[in-house]
Formats: structure tokens, C-alpha cells, sequence
């Protein structure tokens, strides 16, 4: 699920955009039947189809632990039944899939991650946004989300970032959390093999983010530095302008549970975030020719 503080969440009126999904009978924390047998054979088929496209892409470019849970996970026959999908996680890593509208505040948001929850977008895009969504839908939010979470380590990540949000939201520093978010869940890179490969979601569902992100010569690549995440802006509506580099996932859990947020946030949240389209003093800058040449040394 993409996670966008400043994007218009239901009942809020800050996007032009009217966001889908219908939110009249959904629960206290926004949760909704998913009723699999309404979907209809067309949005199965483009399921299938996305899917067909994606998983190719993504056994090039896709971080191991993505390929392993996705072949467990089963899904390229259409839809998944997030009951049945539930199943496997729950005996993986404890998560389930819970069903919702479209965009949820960010406090639901929050406890369902805490709590081992993963919000799933009910719906799928319709066939002129095969290549480009405004929301997220459910293909983003399973295929792109939910094959990392049967990761013990990534799952446990998710957990403590939802259960970082009560401070983050105590100190008036929403912002800064999401862009650990943004940058490591929707948009992170790893170092694999001598390889950079995808791991965040917005990457692995996007057939040409995909193949930008980790083949383009000329895109801005800098190691993991949770400080300096928090401290950058991103795009909401284009390729991103700079990614963030993880040697192995267990950088994200010493980089979220080992660092002390409140500090951070104190210093730098009404400071103005930094530009992600340029370098900073301090930034370890990763070039694709130097992983090739460590990976021949190997």
C-alpha cells in the first residue's frame, strides 16, 4: 500500500484526485470483506496479465527473498483469496491480509502494521492504467507488498515501523517516518551478488521502474542511511529521482529498532526536506561498475 501523508485520505480534502473504493460499510479500522467471488473473469484475466508481465521482470531484477515468498504465495491464476493467502503468512511470519477500500489514516494504518495486519486494496486498476495508477490497487498492494512479508526479518521490520508510528505521530513527525517507508517498503534497493536488485513494492509492480531503477547507469543510488531518508523528499508521480541501497534486510531492523527517532525528529522536522535529486556531503554513492568489479573479485 503506498503510504503518502500529504495525499488525500477519506474524509480529507487535500489531493484534486478523488480516490476510489467504497468506503460506506467499512469497520472502525477501515476493514472490508473482500468478497473473491465478485470478481469478474475480465479483472481475473487482468490479473493474470500483470501478473504474466511482472513476474518475468522481477526474476531479473527482484531481491531473492521477493522470488521466494511470490512462488510460495501461488498466485498467477488470478485474484488471490486474501483468506487463503492469510493462511500462509500466519504460519510463516504471524501476518494476515485484512482488506480495505482504498487509503486509510495513517494511525489505522500504523496499528494494523504493529499488530501484524497488512492492509490489501480490494480493488484492481481498470485496463487503461495497466502501466500507470494514481492509487494503489490490489495488485500493487499483493503482488508488490505481500511476498516480502513471509521475510521473518522483513516481517518483523514491518512491525516495528507500524509500532514506531505512535511516536512519530506524538511528535508531530509523520512526514519523516513515511520516508523511511517510501524509500526501504515501496522503493528499496538491495545489493545482491554483485547485482542491485528490488525489494520495495512501487519498484517490483511497476514493469518500468523495474528495469530503471536497477539497470540505469545514470540513477542516483546511495547506501542506507535511515538519517538521511528521513530527511528526503520524494515523488509521488514519477520514477524516483534517488534509491537507497541495503547490503542484507537486517539493515532495516537496526536502522528502525537501534536508533533513537526522537532526537531526529526534534532537529530536522521543521526543517525543510532535502532535494532527492542530488547527492549530499556524506552520501555513499553506489555505481553499478564498481558492484561488477567487486563481484569478479569475488
Amino acid at each position: 500500500m503506498w503510504y503518502y501523508t500529504d495525499m488525500k485520505k477519506p474524509g480529507s480534502a487535500n489531493s484534486s484526485n478523488e480516490l476510489r473504493g467504497d468506503y460506506t460499510h467499512a469497520a472502525q479500522d477501515y476493514a472490508v470483506p473482500q468478497d473473491h467471488g465478485a470478481y469478474t473473469d475480465a479483472e481475473h484475466d487482468r490479473w493474470r496479465r500483470l501478473y504474466e508481465r511482472q513476474v518475468g521482470l522481477a526474476r531479473k531484477h527482484a531481491a531473492r527473498a521477493f522470488l521466494d515468498g511470490l512462488e510460495r504465495l501461488d498466485c498467477a491464476d488470478g485474484i488471490p483469496d486474501f483468506e487463503q493467502a492469510s493462511a500462509v503468512l500466519s504460519e510463516a511470519t504471524g501476518w494476515r491480509i485484512v482488506a480495505v477500500p482504498g487509503f486509510i489514516p495513517d494511525e489505522i494504518f500504523f496499528d494494523h502494521l504493529a499488530n501484524r495486519r497488512f492492509p490489501v486494496t480490494r480493488w484492481i486498476r481498470e485496463e487503461h492504467e495497466l502501466d500507470y495508477l494514481v492509487e494503489p490497487d490490489v495488485f500493487h498492494d499483493f503482488f508488490g507488498h505481500v511476498p516480502m512479508l513471509l521475510d521473518p526479518i522483513f516481517a518483523d521490520f514491518m512491525a516495528a515501523y507500524g509500532a514506531a508510528g505512535e511516536r512519530a505521530r506524538a511528535m508531530d513527525a509523520v512526514p519523516m517516518l513515511a520516508r523511511i517507508y517510501w524509500y526501504t517498503v515501496e522503493f528499496g534497493l538491495i545489493r545482491e551478488k554483485g547485482e542491485i536488485r528490488a525489494y520495495g513494492a512501487g519498484i517490483v509492480s511497476s514493469a518500468g521502474e523495474t528495469v530503471f531503477s536497477t539497470t540505469d547507469p545514470d540513477v542516483l543510488r546511495v547506501g542506507f542511511d535511515p538519517v538521511r531518508i528521513m530527511r528526503t523528499a520524494y515523488a509521488i508521480d514519477s520514477f524516483q529521482s534517488t534509491y537507497f541501497v541495503i547490503d542484507d534486510l537486517s539493515q532495516l531492523i537496526t536502522g528502525l529498532v537501534d536508533l533513537d527517532f526522537g532526537p531526529i525528529y526534534e532537529r530536522y522536522r521543521e526543517t525543510d526536506p532535502l532535494p532527492a535529486d542530488r547527492p549530499q556531503d556524506g552520501d555513499t554513492l553506489i555505481q553499478l561498475t564498481d558492484l561488477r568489479e567487486d563481484a569478479t573479485h569475488d
